[in-house]
């Protein structure tokens, strides 16, 4: 039996704004959103051609976190259940990765639905007695989990799988035939965002089905929810699992992209950081988690080239201007930024006619 809590975590929502829609001959229908996602598509791929080889890492380490940060926004954003555990679904990720590639010799490619499957058990089977926890109770759940999980990689007895406090060294994959012409690292950018267009695709169509509507009716009523006939255990569970084998996919591509795994990787401070960038890029927004990736990736390193001494005072102080200025995150500012210029215009063109 789920116990409800007085205490449940409330997560804000960016409202949506309809798209502007134009009807071609053909009668395919063609949305502002599509035209921005196909330029952002665009940009992406001629990225590895204009940036360096440093910052072209960087871009697919952005990747990277956005996909793990998009599995905890499904967890959180669009199921209302708080987490701060996924750092040790990451950790998980990586290392069924690098221990099939470099005790198993699997192949890389292979590693990343092997990665997921495995999370999503994992994930499955933590939701499982979670449901009787929420709000700060779950949290603090997910916490003790994403403690855990660097002592476990360390546990002595593992240490001949994991690595022990070594860790393990990950061989960055090479291009293929075909595509000898592109170095490792345009091939990692290239094959990374192949996997992001393919998982953000899937969790568009996610949340927009019956599955997904089920989902945030739980998030936002779940009384309600039961009495319509939604079996709540079983969306709650799922979703878990779901929110895992994202994180876990992403913990797999970051293995290749660092070439490295160690326990240390995983703490805790990481599970902060997915939470902060799903916050910056906005709770319940897709395309926010990509900035949400560039937030945790970039701002400590720039914060940390204004004074060494002071990179945690400058970090939290970008990190509250940032949400005073944008309380919705990036994508609900973009939503209201449109929305203001849409207003703005509409008494212009109703005076032209």
């Amino acid at each position: 039996m789920t116990v409800q809590s007085e205490e449940s975590v409330t997560v804000p929502t960016a409202p949506a704004v309809t798209d502007i829609t134009v009807t071609r001959p053909g009668g395919l229908r063609v949305t502002a959103r599509h035209l921005l996602i196909g330029a952002a598509v665009l940009v992406g791929l001629i990225l590895p051609w204009m940036v360096q080889s440093f910052v072209m890492f960087q871009l697919t380490q952005v990747m990277i976190y956005g996909l793990a940060i998009l599995g905890l926004n499904l967890l959180t954003g669009f199921n209302g259940q708080f987490s701060l555990g996924h750092s040790a679904f990451y950790g998980i990720g990586a290392y069924t990765a690098a221990i099939l590639m470099s005790r198993y010799d699997m192949n890389y490619a292979l590693t990343l639905p092997a990665a997921g499957g495995v999370c999503f058990i994992v994930g499955f089977l933590f939701g499982l007695p979670a449901l009787r926890l929420q709000g700060l109770y779950l949290a603090l759940a997910t916490f003790a989990l994403a403690i855990a999980m660097p002592q476990i990689l360390k546990f002595h007895p593992l240490e001949g799988l994991t690595g022990g406090v070594q860790g393990l060294v990950v061989i960055q994959p090479d291009p293929p035939a075909l595509l000898s012409f592109l170095s490792s690292d345009q091939w990692l950018y290239y094959f990374t965002l192949s996997v992001i267009l393919v998982m953000f695709a899937a969790a568009a169509n996610l949340v927009r089905s019956r599955t997904g509507r089920a989902i945030m009716a739980i998030r936002d009523h779940p009384i309600a929810a039961a009495a319509t006939g939604i079996n709540t255990a079983v969306y709650k569970t799922l979703t878990f699992g779901v929110s895992a084998l994202y994180t876990g996919v992403a913990g797999a591509l970051g293995a290749l992209a660092v070439a490295f795994v160690a326990p240390d990787s995983f703490s805790f401070l990481l599970s902060v950081s997915f939470l902060v960038g799903l916050v910056i890029g906005g709770v319940g927004s897709i395309p926010g988690c990509l900035f949400g990736g560039l937030f945790v990736l970039y701002v400590p390193n720039i914060a940390e080239s204004i004074s060494t001494g002071l990179a945690g005072a400058i970090y939290g102080a970008i990190l509250l201007l940032v949400i005073f200025v944008m309380p919705s995150g990036a994508a609900g500012f973009c939503r209201y930024a449109v929305a203001y210029i849409r207003r703005s215009r509409t008494p212009r063109n109703a005076n032209q006619h």
